[in-house]
């Protein structure tokens, strides 16, 4: 099979990576909006069951169709929302609501109004957008140098070593590090893992206008600003031309399917792609889907062992996830960062975009990610006022003009007429 003679222990390795760094930075918030909603053990196994086995098989069969990395996660804002706005409502109104928000994901890719939308986004600010996204993990992994000074230092020194001496295997020889590392402080909580087979409980959905309102649409809205909407960019700035309708259309149907059992949304992943997606998973574009279907693949397993799969993750310091992130991900923001400005007349819009992406902001709910494109397309519309599309000819610069009248002279030399 193709795809075992692709794979490399970078991909396996870059999809490990992922799969750590989204479990670790967000399952507790995914176990609060479950909480929020009166749900029994029982359910948020569920839970856990529904959005393992959904994320998995929305990478994996993809990514072997196309031979593309396509990730898929869970909405992490999507959650927090829930977390939230959930209390006071029971677990049946809240599946309703799911069901809801898949089906406005389904129109959404069907009819593919957001991939016009994404169109219309300038390269520069899209760049812009994914480096500020990112950006925020490559702090965490020097912020953690407050709290386990030794651990940061030791990883940084293993990923800066495995760089020059061996670039593809750079990230796993770093997480190796770490862990051996924090095995030898004790520093593993193995205590919190629980050997339990996740079984799926079927919820039957009540519809509510107060629940289509309170919940599903701000699910929605935030899945696809805050979520969908820097994945797409992640896709774009690793060179990768993909059906954008087609994959949220696959995402918000697979929400449909498993929304009674606890799968809330699913969406276009942008941190866990970009590890998967850049040249630390492998640096033949061609064969880097093997990292993602990795990625999917453990999600699966974590689908029907998502107690224990849970607790092994969990179990690393947050420390040693927040550094081995930040350091995987270094290329991939430097490289969107080089691309947000590299166009002059694009690179104050889009520094806007970074900056307002990477500081964090919410506002009505939504996160900084959409309001980050908001102020770079309002700075650079500003910019672009008024100004006229050039005449043809008057784009070319005086040396390449005057090039190109030499060549039409008869008396110039043969050498410039044949050039």
């Amino acid at each position: 099979m193709r795809f075992f003679k692709d794979l490399s222990l970078s991909a396996f390795t870059a999809g490990f990576v992922a799969v750590l760094v989204g479990f670790t930075s967000s399952v507790a918030i995914v176990f609060q909006a479950a909480q929020a909603f009166g749900a029994t053990p029982a359910m948020i196994s569920s839970w856990m069951w529904a959005l393992g086995i959904g994320m998995g098989l929305a990478s994996v069969l993809p990514s072997l169709w196309w031979r593309k990395p396509v990730m898929i996660a869970w909405s992490t804002p999507g959650a927090a929302v829930l977390a939230v706005a959930g209390v006071g409502y029971g677990m049946n109104e809240a599946v309703g609501a799911f069901i809801v928000c898949a089906i406005l994901m389904t129109l959404a890719g069907a009819t593919g109004w957001f991939e016009r939308v994404m169109n219309k986004i300038p390269m520069a600010l899209a760049s812009a957008l994914l480096a500020g996204v990112l950006a925020r993990f490559g702090l965490s992994a020097f912020l953690a140098a407050q709290t386990a000074l030794p651990l940061v230092l030791l990883m940084l020194a293993a990923y800066l070593v495995g760089k020059r001496l061996l670039p593809r295997y750079a990230v796993p020889l770093t997480l190796a590090v770490g862990i051996a590392f924090a095995a030898s402080r004790g520093e593993l909580a193995w205590s919190a893992v629980h050997f339990d087979l996740a079984m799926p409980v079927f919820t039957m959905p009540e519809f509510t206008w107060r629940a289509t309102v309170s919940l599903a649409l701000p699910l929605f809205v935030v899945t696809m600003a805050s979520q969908n909407l820097p994945g797409v960019a992640a896709i774009r700035a690793a060179g990768y031309d993909m059906p954008v309708s087609r994959l949220i259309t696959i995402s918000g149907l697979f929400t449909l399917v498993l929304a009674p059992f606890g799968a809330f949304a699913l969406n276009l992943s942008a941190i866990t792609a970009a590890i998967c997606m850049g040249r630390e998973a492998h640096e033949d574009p061609a064969r880097r889907y093997t990292a993602a279907v990795s990625c999917g693949a453990i999600y699966v397993v974590i689908g029907f062992f998502g107690a224990a799969v849970t607790g092994i993750l969990t179990a690393f310091p947050k420390e040693l996830v927040a550094t081995i992130a930040g350091l995987a991900l270094l290329g991939t923001i430097g490289g969107g960062l080089a691309a947000a400005v590299r166009d002059e007349s694009h690179r104050e819009a889009a520094l806007i975009t970074f900056l307002v992406t990477l500081s964090g902001v919410t506002l009505l709910g939504i996160g900084s990610a959409f309001w980050g494109v908001m102020a770079g397309a309002v700075a650079l519309a500003i910019q672009q006022l008024g100004r006229s599309r050039p005449a043809p000819g008057k784009d070319i610069a005086p040396a390449c003009k005057m090039r190109l009248d030499a060549a039409a002279d008869p008396a110039a030399p043969p050498s410039i007429r044949k050039n």
